[in-house]
Order: structure tokens, then sequence, then C-alpha cells
């Protein structure tokens, strides 16, 4: 994969329970489209256009280099986990961004 993220959402899992990811335009379309068809809850956007900074690059290469882009149309929606050190780098974005 190798995607550039410029949203912040927040996904609500079937569960109710809420987290927040990067995304972009093509990755906010896969998640409405799991919305859709019950594979989460919702999505809804928080942020557009979520400046550059090494924090959120930092994230973006983990993504980039652990998951792959599934088509929009996917029969599963992936939760992209995380390790400690990506998780702080995120909740350093939300916080930048005034979500954290």
């Amino acid at each position: 994969m190798n995607q550039t993220f410029s949203l912040i959402e927040e996904i609500t899992r079937n569960d109710g329970s809420i987290y927040y990811e990067l995304g972009n335009v093509t990755e906010n379309s896969r998640a409405e489209y799991a919305a859709d068809h019950g594979f989460i809850k919702m999505v809804r956007i928080l942020k557009m256009n979520v400046p550059r900074s090494s924090h959120l690059l930092k994230v973006e290469e983990y993504l980039n280099k652990t998951y792959e882009q599934l088509p929009i149309e996917a029969d599963h929606f992936d939760e992209w986990v995380k390790p400690e050190e990506i998780q702080k780098e995120m909740q350093q974005v939300l916080l930048d961004n005034k979500l954290g």
C-alpha cells in the first residue's frame, strides 16, 4: 500500500466502541461501504486536510508498510492494529488536531 492520509475518522465498531484512524477519500469510501454492509457500525470524518506532521508521517509509513490496500467493496473491514510506538504517534496526531 502506498497511500497519503489527509483525514481523521471516527470509526464505531459493531459493539459500540469507538476508535480513531487516519484516512483519505478512498479509505473513507471503504469504511462507508463497510458500515453499509454491517462490518462496522459507523464512520464519520472528524478532520480534513490534516497537517503533514512528523507524527503523521510515521504512522502513514507504518500503515503503508504493514497493510495491503483492499478494494472498496471488500468482504470485511480490517482494523489497523498499531504497535505501542506507532499508537503514541497516532495519539500525538490526535492531540495536534485537538481531537485527543
